[in-house]
This record gives C-alpha cells, structure tokens and sequence, in this order.
C-alpha cells in the first residue's frame, strides 16, 4: 500500500528538513550537503558474441559541504585550525619543518559527521553516519564588488564507508528531538582500520 492510502504516514523526507554535525561547526552554519553515494566497479568477460558483467567493488564517492561564513564564530579561521589539527603547519621552523598531514590526525580533526534527517517534529528519521572522514578541497568565496551575496566556503570531503540508519531499522529505534546525540543501534560490532 503506497503512503498516499495511508493519512498517518503521508509525510514524506522533505530537502529542508536536515542538520549536519561536525567538529567546531555550528549547524546552523551548514548551507547544504550531498548525501553519501558510492559507484559499484565491474567486471566483464567475453564469450563469442557474448558479454557477461561482473559486480565488483564498492567506491564512496566524496560529498560537497557548503558554509556560511561568519564572522563569530569565524569560519574561515575554524576550517583553517581543523586544517592544522590534521598535521598541516606553514611555518618551517626547527619543531615544525617535519610535519605532514596523516589520516589519523585529519580523521581526529572533524571528530565525526553525521547528517541527520528529520520529520515535521524534529525527530530523527534517516541518519547517515561516515566513516573516518577528512576534508580533501577548500574553496573560498570569490570577492567582487558587484555581489552583497554572503560569503560561502565550499568543502569535499572524502570518507571510506558510511552507514545509514532510519526509522525502519530493526534494533532499539528511539528518535531524539534536534539537538541531541543519535539513539540509533550499536554499531561497536563493525571492522575497524587503522588510521596511520
């Protein structure tokens, strides 16, 4: 039976019902994201006249995250410090001149993401939790004296896997009014990698 027949679940997931939660960004700073996606490879093998396709492996592919940037907090300074918590330091003195970025410290940066979509009330009804995720590209807003658009700043963030979880997940589903931590099923049985 489609949702249409039913009165009490005709709501559907609407674009404007969202948060996104990462380290030293205020939600409400978070303009828009992309939803994880990921590409499944192929193989093929030919016999006569005849192609057989193989699945292969799972690819994420990276998301887009667009900021507002304001002036308190300072976004631009709060991307450029998760910058420098993942190992990068411009200076070349005698204690920094080595330094690089690793996984495991640009992992630690943004601490986690999660994006979470809600319902009418503010309950949580799909939340999509990515995995060791780091930021690959920084855009800055372009200046120009013709525009009084607000100042963005444009991230792609790359990640290994994500998980999804909706209302419809077995386990002990308990949604949360917006703001507060997800109440989704444990998920301390999944593999972990090392980050170095």
């Amino acid at each position: 039976m489609g949702f249409w027949n039913d009165r009490k679940e005709f709501d559907t997931k609407r674009a404007y019902r969202w948060v996104a939660l990462f380290n030293m960004v205020e939600p409400y700073a978070i303009k828009s994201v992309s939803k994880p996606s990921f590409s499944i490879s192929e193989t093929s093998h030919r016999f006569i006249n005849h192609t057989y396709y193989y699945p292969g492996r799972v690819e994420w592919n990276t998301i887009d995250i667009v900021l507002v940037d304001p002036l308190k907090p300072d976004g631009t300074k709060t991307i450029m410090h998760i910058i420098e918590s993942a190992g990068y330091d411009p200076n070349i003195l005698p204690n920094s001149a080595y330094k690089t970025i690793s996984k495991s410290k640009a992992v630690e940066s943004l601490q986690k993401l999660e994006i979470q979509q809600l319902d009418a009330e503010g309950r949580q009804v799909e939340v999509w939790n990515l995995k060791h995720p780091w930021i690959k590209d920084v855009k800055f807003s372009d200046l120009s004296y013709d525009s009084d658009d607000l100042m963005n700043i444009n991230l792609t963030i790359r990640f290994d896997w994500a998980e999804c979880w909706t209302m419809n997940t077995p386990g002990p589903w308990k949604s949360t009014i917006i703001p507060g931590a997800s109440n989704f099923p444990s998920t301390s049985n999944q593999l972990n990698f090392p980050l170095g």
